[in-house]
């Protein structure tokens, strides 16, 4: 523990301290954080819109930009991993859990409670589409890229510590290595812990539903998703210090590859024809409105503004609080790479995959739903969205077989996201090593885990929710400040190149 930090020492404690106020107090923990989430999302809905809208703007300026063939490390230095691994590592941690939990139940929640018109029409299963095309696509992608960038550039490039603190010396000088460095380091601690339980809370909820549709004897109920991440934690922390090269990266490799074969066996045991022209039509819909989508709350539309805190604001605060996880874990297995191909892959990449995994996912569940009157709604408003993807694969062959391997790609994920994390958080309060000690990250694992219990405890999903929001609005302004920061880097790098190649003309 000689590595550990003034970083580590306050973000332990601070999370101690909210982990036995949950424990101790939980309707008044639900109660003070339900009030503070209603406040920032009826008086800054527009913030979350605009940064997240400005952010991804920035991030498909770097690909054109003149410093887009700037390399992640020295000017001769190669990709440390492959791309296939590049990719697998990059969408595990970034995704993991959250397209298995929603794949089906959001496009068909929005069929259901459409943002606009009447539930159940030809409009609102093109809306439903279109929607979580957008709530999965560029605009989280254009978080995780700009944050990442951030990080491997100061850390590969300039030799800075791997902090979030470090990208902002071109603004701030020195005084990253005194309180107002360790203050922005602290708020990306609680980003991070928040967002990552959010992703637990929602994967051992999962699990749970998934295991009472196959055995009905087992109950949804708080102590089994108790024990779900109890077994999980222990998971993840052996995976954690495994180290990355071995246990993240075997599980993110594997994870895609079921994903992959999971997606599949819908895809071609369901209507194929109808998912993939939905997914071309949806494709193509989403590009066309994607500005009209980033910017509007709908101040006038009732229906429109109430839906949008329930969904978009959720995400846009949830992808923030999960882009110091997500950009220092890209950062990390990103050396070696230009920021234009940098930015391509981060953004590109994942985007498709998200689509066409929604596509087939929730695709096949509004078919279901709306052609085949499989009455999925009713499945979901009795026994919970948790139980929305078993209850699609239960309308197709080897349904068991199917619903026990969405179980393990969710457990797989769990321990992805949740091991990624902890070599984050350690990496985070031990002034930014590559390889931090056992022992933090055993430490960060069980706390996130206790974070997850927590909110589960105190208010289920909706707690999750509240978490996450909550922990992204300090961070907001950091990634605002990320960008001018990167932008004054990259002008100063190119000037004195240019400066140095006049001196060589002039020899």
């Amino acid at each position: 523990m000689k590595k550990v930090t003034m970083v580590f020492t306050i973000s332990v404690i601070i999370a101690v301290l909210f982990v036995l106020w949950g424990a101790f107090a939980p309707d008044q923990l639900a109660s003070v954080t339900g009030d503070i989430q209603q406040f920032l999302q009826t008086n800054f809905g527009w913030f979350y819109l605009i940064v997240a809208s400005v952010i991804l703007v920035f991030a498909i300026y770097l690909i054109f930009s003149k410093y887009g063939k700037i390399k992640l490390g020295k000017d001769d230095e190669e990709p440390e991993y492959g791309l296939i691994s590049w990719f697998a590592m990059l969408f595990s941690a970034g995704m993991g859990i959250g397209i298995v939990f929603y794949g089906v139940a959001e496009p068909l929640q929005h069929y259901l409670t459409p943002p606009y018109g009447d539930p159940g029409t030809k409009q609102a299963a093109s809306d439903a589409m279109r929607f979580s095309f957008f709530h999965w696509g560029l605009h989280p992608w254009g978080m995780y890229a700009v944050i990442a960038l951030a990080l491997a550039y100061f850390k590969f490039r300039k030799g800075a510590p791997g902090l979030i603190s470090a990208t902002f010396y071109p603004l701030i000088g020195d005084r990253v290595k005194g309180w107002v460095g360790k203050l922005i380091d602290i708020i990306a601690v609680f980003a991070t812990i928040f967002g990552v339980a959010t992703s637990l809370g929602l994967g051992a909820a999962q699990i749970n539903g998934g295991l009472h549709y196959i055995f009905p004897n087992i109950p949804i109920s708080i102590m089994v998703q108790f024990i779900i991440i109890a077994i999980v934690t222990v998971l993840f922390i052996l995976s954690a210090i495994s180290g990355l090269g071995r246990g993240i990266k075997w599980l993110s490799n594997s994870n895609v590859l079921v994903a992959i074969i999971l997606m599949l066996f819908l895809l071609f045991a369901g209507n194929t024809g109808f998912l993939l022209s939905y997914f071309t039509t949806t494709l193509g819909s989403y590009l066309q409105n994607l500005a009209d989508m980033s910017l509007n709350i709908s101040p006038f539309d009732e229906q429109h503004g109430e839906w949008m805190q329930g969904w978009t604001l959720f995400y846009w605060a949830w992808w923030i609080a999960w882009a110091p996880f997500v950009g220092t874990f890209i950062a990390r297995v990103s050396r070696g790479r230009t920021i234009r191909e940098f930015m391509i892959g981060v953004l590109v990449v994942p985007t498709i995959f998200c689509a066409l995994w929604f596509s087939v996912f929730g695709g096949t569940g509004i078919y279901l739903e709306r052609i085949m009157n499989a009455n999925l709604g009713n499945v979901i408003n009795t026994q919970g969205v948790e139980v929305s993807l078993f209850a699609v694969l239960a309308q197709f062959p080897l349904s068991t077989f199917t619903s026990l391997l969405a179980i393990i790609l969710i457990s797989t994920f769990f321990i992805t996201s949740a091991d990624s994390a902890t070599f984050v958080l350690g990496m985070q309060t031990t002034n930014g090593s590559l390889n931090p000690p056992n022992i933090t990250k055993v430490i960060w694992g069980i706390l996130v885990s206790a974070a997850a219990l927590i909110l589960l405890w105190s208010g289920g999903l909706t707690a999750l929710q509240t978490a996450s929001i909550i922990a992204a609005f300090p961070f907001a302004f950091i990634l605002i400040f990320i960008m001018f920061s990167l932008m004054k880097a990259f002008r100063e790098e190119v000037k004195i190149r240019k400066r140095l190649e006049r001196k060589k003309q002039q020899q």
